[in-house]
């Protein structure tokens, strides 16, 4: 049940990285505001902390 909720969990914020990744992208093609763009690389940087986390409480549990 964990392992599920941890997987689901991942694969959401691993999403997340990515939609945060083409918001970023988009908006520097667009008009370039350093603020907007500062606040995306911000929830980059946290999300893929978030999921390289998971990922290592995913492998340490389906280790054991």
């Amino acid at each position: 049940m964990v392992k599920t909720f941890l997987t689901v969990l991942l694969v959401l914020v691993m999403l997340g990285v990515v939609g945060v990744l083409f918001a970023g992208l988009i908006g520097l093609a667009r008009a370039p505001d350093p603020a907007r763009s500062n606040r995306l690389m911000r929830w980059r940087v946290i999300l893929q902390g978030g999921a390289i986390l998971l990922l290592l409480i995913l492998m340490s549990l389906l280790r054991s």
